[in-house]
């Protein structure tokens, strides 16, 4: 999972950029990497880490230009080396910057067809490499005379959509003339579009990954980025769109509901903060239906991102709500940590439990998923050493039993603590005395009430992949291949 953001301003974006991908953090601590334009010129920093501890007033200053874009990664695809850092760059045509959220599902083919027949050289394992050099190359095959204009752009990321598999959001910065974003036929990851007046009366524009990024700093939502879409804004802060795939359906992936976006943020239309909610409200019937409550002493959240499940969940089975764990919030999010190992460690630095809302207890605690299994089994563990007499677990996600492979650490099946295993097995391996997981239906219930969304991708829990071209091989391929 990645954060990424551009922006089109009639100043100086750099500060802009840096403040946007602060937001973004949660979304990726591996790396970032921040580039900006100015006139025919480019300005890049990259590196290794967290946004705060990444750039120095140096940096910022060789960061000169109106149009930039930001990103913070976590390594799906590709090693966790300071080569595979982005923004990538690209010198023809023009001279191209992206950088990109997601996962291409094809990336065998593409690697061959961009060596065999475009000619190009990769000089990583990034997917996002892959992506730009296509980019560039259909931008290549469809400039027709001397002038770059919004049609040839948009030919070309129609090219690419006939060529590319798998989820992608995507910005790119054309050297001399402006931002692109585009998004894929299936709309898998996020992408939002926000508008200012500037100071100068002309519009300012910026891209990015969540909504919150937009309310922070004064923009007026305008809307999602489509599904397939293509929007290209130039350098004078004039904007133009166009549906660049023939084929197009918005299938949104579940799990930035469950987890990886921000509360305060809105996808889709969607407001993250109430569909927790909501799977909280519908988590606690099945608690109700599968156990005796009057058992449950005290409900708790693993914070942060189970807390507003937790709360509903107990208000709406009438239980005392505490704050069990205190977090350090200095440490990054486990789940998206590189290597079991480093998750591990991580846990006990990251939570401590407060032992008197445990002594002699039955709790249950709510977590927004249950992945691994490995942060479970140690928060358990944490809560019966506080004095717990049992410990409950709730997940307000259905159980994890197939890879994603859409841009989320969980390639998989082996790691996946419920892929073969029955939820009774999974209650005893983890170490709780009772386990209830949401259900499918009811997590698509709580994502899309009061919507005109038909489809979310829930591969995790179901199987069933959106895009339609993951096969087995495919996945015996990930698996064989798989980084950490």
């Amino acid at each position: 999972m990645c954060g990424i953001v551009g922006h089109v301003s009639s100043s100086p974006v750099n500060q802009q950029i840096y403040d946007s991908l602060l937001l973004l953090q949660h979304r990726g601590q591996d790396s970032t990497g921040i580039a900006t334009a100015a006139g025919d010129t480019f300005h890049t920093v990259k590196r290794s880490g967290q946004v705060r501890e990444a750039y120095r007033t140096r940096d910022m200053r060789t960061l000169i230009g109106n149009v930039g874009i930001g990103h913070v990664r976590y390594a799906t695809s590709g090693a966790s080396t300071e080569d595979e850092v982005q923004p990538f760059y690209v010198n023809a045509p023009y001279g191209i910057l992206l950088v990109h959220n997601g996962n291409l599902t094809n990336t065998r083919e593409l690697t061959d067809e961009l060596f065999r027949v475009d000619r190009r050289h990769l000089n990583s394992s990034s997917d996002t490499e892959l992506l730009l050099n296509v980019l560039a190359n259909e931008l290549q095959q469809s400039i027709s005379g001397a002038d770059l204009t919004t049609d040839v752009i948009f030919d070309a990321v129609a090219n690419l959509h006939k060529r590319v598999e798998g989820s992608y959001a995507a910005l790119a910065i054309i050297a001399g003339h402006g931002l692109l974003a585009f998004r894929d036929p299936f709309g898998i990851r996020p992408l939002v579009l926000g508008r200012r007046m500037g100071e100068d009366g002309r519009d300012e524009w910026v891209v990015a990954s969540e909504s919150l990024v937009l309310t922070a700093f004064g923009y007026d939502v305008e809307r999602e980025v489509a599904p397939g879409e293509a929007i290209f804004i130039d350098t004078t802060g004039k904007m133009t769109s166009r549906q660049c795939a023939t084929e197009t359906r918005l299938a949104p992936c579940s799990f930035e509901y469950v987890y990886l976006a921000r509360p305060d943020s809105v996808m889709n239309g969607i407001s993250v903060y109430d569909t927790r909610l909501n799977m909280g409200e519908k988590l606690a019937r099945k608690v109700e239906r599968e156990m005796d409550i009057s058992e449950i002493d005290v409900v708790m959240p693993i914070p942060d991102s189970a807390r507003p499940s937790a709360m509903q969940l107990a208000h709406t089975l009438d239980l005392p709500y505490r704050e069990g764990f205190y977090k350090n919030r200095y440490v990054g999010r486990t789940f998206i940590m590189p290597g079991q190992e480093v998750r591990k460690k991580s846990v006990r630095q990251k939570l401590n439990a407060l032992e008197r809302e445990f002594e002699g207890k039955n709790v249950l605690l709510v977590d927004d998923s249950i992945v691994r299994g490995t942060t479970s089994k140690q928060i358990i563990d944490m809560a019966r050493a506080a004095g717990a007499k049992k410990v409950f677990f709730a997940s307000a996600a259905p159980a994890v039993r197939y890879p994603h492979v859409y841009g989320i650490n969980m390639p998989t099946r082996a790691e996946l603590v419920a892929s073969s295993r029955t939820t009774e097995e999974v209650c005893k391996v983890i170490g709780a005395d009772k386990l209830i997981f949401q259900d499918v239906d009811d997590l698509f219930d709580a994502i899309t009430v009061g919507t005109d969304l038909t489809e979310l991708d829930m591969s995790p829990f179901t199987g069933e992949y959106v895009t339609g071209t993951v096969s087995d091989e495919y996945l015996a391929y990930l698996e064989a291949n798989r980084i950490s």
